[in-house]
């Protein structure tokens, strides 16, 4: 595997008596999509926080990009390049999808006429907004309000807010999560239409879609890692099987 563009070394979080990350040691490369999954109760969320800074570790550390970014807020570790989704969408439902993404731009770079300049008037804005839509295949809902997109469409204008922020890395929290199968169809195609342009660690419980997009899968289980490698190697593997997939999955197309 090429070097690490991010590395977690023996992550810790207690809630009281609960352990939910246990040591928990994780390394994905630079432009892969890597794959997050496990039982519900596993740890996995919390792990998406705090790689995120979301959450404070209790042991343990974040390196990304060779920097070590253990001790640092959510806000410091988007402008090292690590963004995540969420399992529910957050967007600006009053306003267009446009400029949702055009806020999300100019969160990135400061507004570039004036701090009271709105951002209707910022052309460059939405210049780069309108590729990001065109990325995420909404360019024809540009002039809607978000509240008015289906559940699907808010889920894609969710990863075209992050992507807006120009992420290294991009942490997608059950992206599949309510979707019908069109939906998740389509979330799969831009999903897979990332690959090689930006790095994903992707939290999902959808197995078909799983084995389709990633290039290498982490089994969580109890807040342990028990397993990482391929696709193929994970779905044969006999520990997942009994703690997770099952027979019946563990023949899902790779």
């Amino acid at each position: 595997m090429a070097e690490a563009l991010l590395s977690l070394r023996a992550l810790v979080k207690r809630f009281g008596g609960l352990i939910a990350t246990d040591s928990v040691s994780l390394q994905v490369a630079p432009g892969e999509i890597h794959a997050l999954i496990g039982p519900n109760g596993a740890g996995k969320t919390t792990l998406i926080h705090q790689i995120s800074g979301a959450l404070a570790s209790d042991a343990g550390s974040v390196t990304f990009g060779g920097r070590d970014l253990t001790g640092l807020p959510m806000h410091a570790r988007v402008a090292a390049g690590l963004v995540r989704s969420f399992q529910v969408t957050n967007v600006f439902s009053r306003f267009t999808v446009l400029d949702n993404v055009a806020l999300a731009v100019q969160a990135r770079s400061g507004p570039s006429m004036g701090c009271w300049r709105p951002v209707a008037s910022e052309t460059a804005l939405h210049r780069e907004a309108r590729e990001v839509l065109d990325r995420i295949g909404l360019a024809d809902k540009a002039g809607v309000t978000a509240a008015a997109l289906a559940h699907g469409e808010q889920r894609q204008l969710e990863v075209g807010l992050a992507l807006a922020t120009r992420p290294k890395l991009l942490l997608l929290d059950e992206p599949l999560a309510g979707m019908g199968p069109e939906e998740s169809e389509r979330m799969v195609q831009l999903i897979a239409g990332l690959a090689g342009t930006c790095t994903l660690l992707l939290v999902e419980h959808d197995m078909q879609a799983v084995f389709r997009l990633a290039h290498r899968i982490s089994v969580l289980v109890s807040g342990r890692v028990i397993a990482t490698g391929s696709p193929e190697a994970v779905r044969r593997d006999s520990e997942v099987r009994r703690a997770y997939l099952g027979d019946d999955l563990a023949g899902a197309p790779v």
